[in-house]
Protein backbone atom coordinates (compact mmCIF):
# COMPACT_ATOMS: atom_id res chain seq x y z
CA UNK A 1 0.00 0.00 0.00
CA UNK A 2 1.23 3.33 -1.08
CA UNK A 3 1.97 5.80 1.85
CA UNK A 4 -0.51 9.07 2.16
CA UNK A 5 1.23 12.56 1.40
CA UNK A 6 0.73 14.41 4.42
CA UNK A 7 1.39 17.68 4.45
CA UNK A 8 4.01 18.52 8.12
CA UNK A 9 1.90 21.97 8.36
CA UNK A 10 -1.57 21.11 8.41
CA UNK A 11 -3.25 19.83 11.39
CA UNK A 12 -4.75 16.29 11.74
CA UNK A 13 -7.44 15.28 13.47
CA UNK A 14 -7.35 11.43 15.29
CA UNK A 15 -10.31 10.46 12.59
CA UNK A 16 -7.11 11.59 9.85
CA UNK A 17 -5.01 9.19 11.60
CA UNK A 18 -7.29 6.15 11.24
CA UNK A 19 -7.38 6.61 7.99
CA UNK A 20 -3.58 6.31 6.83
CA UNK A 21 -3.05 2.47 6.28
CA UNK A 22 0.24 1.81 5.92
CA UNK A 23 3.44 0.47 7.77
CA UNK A 24 4.54 3.92 9.35
CA UNK A 25 4.25 4.61 12.88
CA UNK A 26 3.30 8.01 13.36
CA UNK A 27 2.02 10.61 16.70
CA UNK A 28 -0.26 13.76 16.39
CA UNK A 29 0.81 16.13 18.71
CA UNK A 30 -1.70 19.45 18.91
CA UNK A 31 -2.26 17.81 15.90
CA UNK A 32 0.35 17.94 13.62
CA UNK A 33 2.32 14.47 12.25
CA UNK A 34 5.49 13.21 13.82
CA UNK A 35 7.22 10.17 12.55
CA UNK A 36 8.31 7.64 14.91
CA UNK A 37 11.49 6.33 14.60
CA UNK A 38 12.28 2.86 12.84
CA UNK A 39 12.59 -0.23 15.00
CA UNK A 40 14.21 0.98 18.19
CA UNK A 41 17.72 -0.01 19.84
CA UNK A 42 18.05 -3.33 21.50
CA UNK A 43 19.15 -1.39 24.58
CA UNK A 44 15.97 0.80 24.24
CA UNK A 45 13.99 -2.90 23.80
CA UNK A 46 16.02 -4.10 26.50
CA UNK A 47 15.07 -1.58 29.49
CA UNK A 48 11.55 -1.30 28.13
CA UNK A 49 10.96 -4.96 28.77
CA UNK A 50 13.22 -4.64 31.83
CA UNK A 51 10.15 -1.85 33.38
CA UNK A 52 7.63 -4.07 31.58
CA UNK A 53 8.78 -7.07 33.69
CA UNK A 54 8.61 -5.31 36.95
CA UNK A 55 5.03 -3.62 36.33
CA UNK A 56 3.72 -6.83 34.62
CA UNK A 57 4.10 -8.94 37.52
CA UNK A 58 3.54 -6.00 39.92
CA UNK A 59 -0.11 -5.49 38.68
CA UNK A 60 -1.10 -9.24 38.32
CA UNK A 61 -4.53 -9.53 39.95
CA UNK A 62 -4.74 -5.71 40.10
CA UNK A 63 -6.83 -3.24 38.71
CA UNK A 64 -4.38 -1.52 36.68
CA UNK A 65 -3.09 -2.73 33.04
CA UNK A 66 0.34 -1.99 31.49
CA UNK A 67 0.96 -1.62 27.94
CA UNK A 68 3.98 -1.20 25.49
CA UNK A 69 4.38 0.41 22.75
CA UNK A 70 2.52 0.53 19.92
CA UNK A 71 -0.13 1.57 21.61
CA UNK A 72 -2.57 4.32 21.10
CA UNK A 73 -3.01 6.72 24.01
CA UNK A 74 -5.70 9.35 22.70
CA UNK A 75 -5.65 12.29 24.68
CA UNK A 76 -8.90 14.21 24.15
CA UNK A 77 -8.59 18.19 25.53
CA UNK A 78 -12.02 19.87 27.18
CA UNK A 79 -13.68 16.46 27.34
CA UNK A 80 -14.15 16.16 23.26
CA UNK A 81 -14.18 12.94 22.69
CA UNK A 82 -14.86 12.54 19.21
CA UNK A 83 -12.23 11.22 16.53
CA UNK A 84 -12.74 14.21 14.70
CA UNK A 85 -12.17 16.39 17.95
CA UNK A 86 -8.76 14.34 19.10
CA UNK A 87 -6.10 16.13 18.09
CA UNK A 88 -3.18 14.22 20.48
CA UNK A 89 -2.47 10.83 19.71
CA UNK A 90 0.82 9.27 21.08
CA UNK A 91 2.27 6.12 21.18
CA UNK A 92 4.69 5.95 24.58
CA UNK A 93 7.22 3.50 25.17
CA UNK A 94 5.03 2.62 28.67
CA UNK A 95 1.32 3.38 29.66
CA UNK A 96 -0.12 2.32 33.12
CA UNK A 97 -3.84 2.54 33.50
CA UNK A 98 -5.86 2.16 36.21
CA UNK A 99 -9.16 3.17 34.82
CA UNK A 100 -10.98 0.34 32.75
CA UNK A 101 -12.94 2.99 31.62
CA UNK A 102 -10.68 4.59 29.28
CA UNK A 103 -9.75 0.99 27.56
CA UNK A 104 -11.04 0.01 24.27
CA UNK A 105 -10.55 -1.84 21.31
CA UNK A 106 -8.12 0.98 19.54
CA UNK A 107 -6.03 1.95 22.86
CA UNK A 108 -6.06 4.60 25.85
CA UNK A 109 -8.93 7.57 25.76
CA UNK A 110 -7.68 9.98 28.26
CA UNK A 111 -4.81 9.72 30.35
CA UNK A 112 -2.92 7.37 31.94
CA UNK A 113 -1.80 7.36 35.32
CA UNK A 114 1.82 6.94 34.23
CA UNK A 115 3.58 7.13 31.29
CA UNK A 116 7.69 5.81 30.86
CA UNK A 117 9.26 7.29 27.80
CA UNK A 118 12.66 6.07 27.30
CA UNK A 119 14.92 8.41 25.52
CA UNK A 120 17.09 8.04 22.05
CA UNK A 121 18.87 10.72 19.99
CA UNK A 122 16.13 10.81 17.70
CA UNK A 123 13.32 11.21 20.16
CA UNK A 124 15.09 13.17 23.10
CA UNK A 125 13.76 16.31 22.50
CA UNK A 126 10.24 15.53 21.56
CA UNK A 127 10.06 13.72 24.34
CA UNK A 128 11.63 15.81 26.86
CA UNK A 129 9.77 19.21 25.35
CA UNK A 130 6.58 18.20 23.60
CA UNK A 131 5.59 15.19 25.36
CA UNK A 132 6.06 16.18 28.82
CA UNK A 133 3.81 19.41 28.10
CA UNK A 134 1.44 17.24 26.60
CA UNK A 135 1.60 15.28 29.43
CA UNK A 136 1.50 17.62 31.90
CA UNK A 137 -1.45 19.55 30.22
CA UNK A 138 -3.50 15.92 29.49
CA UNK A 139 -3.18 15.20 33.59
CA UNK A 140 -0.50 12.01 33.37
CA UNK A 141 -0.12 11.50 37.00
CA UNK A 142 3.41 10.32 36.54
CA UNK A 143 6.05 10.45 34.00
CA UNK A 144 8.94 8.61 34.06
CA UNK A 145 12.11 9.20 31.52
CA UNK A 146 14.58 7.12 31.27
CA UNK A 147 17.86 7.69 29.61
CA UNK A 148 20.16 4.92 28.16
CA UNK A 149 23.01 7.04 27.97
CA UNK A 150 23.44 8.57 31.87
CA UNK A 151 21.54 4.76 33.14
CA UNK A 152 19.05 7.45 35.07
CA UNK A 153 15.38 7.52 35.36
CA UNK A 154 13.67 10.91 35.88
CA UNK A 155 10.53 10.96 37.72
CA UNK A 156 8.31 13.72 37.48
CA UNK A 157 5.04 13.65 40.08
CA UNK A 158 1.80 16.33 38.77
CA UNK A 159 1.14 18.37 41.44
CA UNK A 160 -2.30 19.96 42.34
CA UNK A 161 -1.75 23.04 40.58
CA UNK A 162 -1.53 20.31 36.89
CA UNK A 163 2.48 20.94 36.65
CA UNK A 164 5.26 18.65 36.70
CA UNK A 165 7.84 18.26 39.92
CA UNK A 166 11.16 16.74 39.46
CA UNK A 167 10.91 13.88 41.89
CA UNK A 168 14.18 12.60 41.39
CA UNK A 169 16.50 11.18 39.09
CA UNK A 170 17.56 7.71 39.93
CA UNK A 171 20.80 6.75 39.25
CA UNK A 172 22.60 3.05 39.33
CA UNK A 173 22.99 1.51 43.00
CA UNK A 174 19.30 3.20 43.48
CA UNK A 175 15.56 1.54 44.45
CA UNK A 176 12.40 3.40 42.38
CA UNK A 177 8.57 2.93 44.04
CA UNK A 178 6.24 4.58 41.73
CA UNK A 179 4.29 7.24 43.50
CA UNK A 180 0.78 5.56 42.57
CA UNK A 181 2.45 2.17 43.83
CA UNK A 182 4.50 2.59 46.70
CA UNK A 183 4.78 -0.91 47.50
CA UNK A 184 6.78 -1.83 44.08
CA UNK A 185 10.28 -1.58 44.07
CA UNK A 186 12.07 -1.08 40.79
CA UNK A 187 16.03 -1.57 41.47
CA UNK A 188 17.62 0.54 38.78
CA UNK A 189 20.99 -1.38 38.24
CA UNK A 190 18.20 -4.14 36.86
CA UNK A 191 16.25 -2.04 34.54
CA UNK A 192 19.68 -0.96 32.80
CA UNK A 193 20.76 -4.10 33.18
CA UNK A 194 22.24 -5.09 29.24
Amino acid sequence: MEAPVLDKNKRYSYQDYLSWIDDKRRELINGFVKLMTPAPSRIHQKISMNLLYFFHHFLMGKKCEVYPAPFDVRLPINGKKEDKEIYDVVQPDISVICDHKKLDDRGCLGAPDLIVEILSKATSEKDLKEKFQLYERSGVREYWIADPVYNTIQVFILNSGHKYELRNIYVKGDTLSPSIFPELTITIDDVFDS
